[in-house]
């Protein structure tokens, strides 16, 4: 089973990759790996490591910390948390 952080990771890779049109053959051409390996990555399936997610990272034209905007410290997005608690209050910081 995936970790939460990962399956965002994941997400948001899929959702940068298909915003500048670029398909999963041609993101893993880029960085070095096989289209099916760009595939496991977007599902969650394998792990990036530093350097791949660094790669990925340039060749989307991204910062690194983009992969894990919206995360907080224990890996929910505040989405998955509810951005307001029982009183409004923010529980995401």
């Amino acid at each position: 089973m995936s970790d939460g952080v990962d399956v965002v990771v994941g997400r948001r890779l899929k959702a940068r990759r298909r915003l500048l049109g670029i398909t999963q053959k041609g993101l893993g051409g880029r960085c070095g790996v096989t289209f099916q390996q760009i595939q496991k990555y977007e599902c969650a399936v394998s792990r990036l490591s530093a350097q791949m997610l660094w790669r990925l990272a340039c060749a989307l034209d991204v910062e690194i910390s983009y992969f894990f905007s919206g995360l907080t410290r224990e890996g929910a997005t505040e989405q998955e948390r509810g951005i307001n608690g029982p009183r409004g209050a923010s529980q995401g910081f």
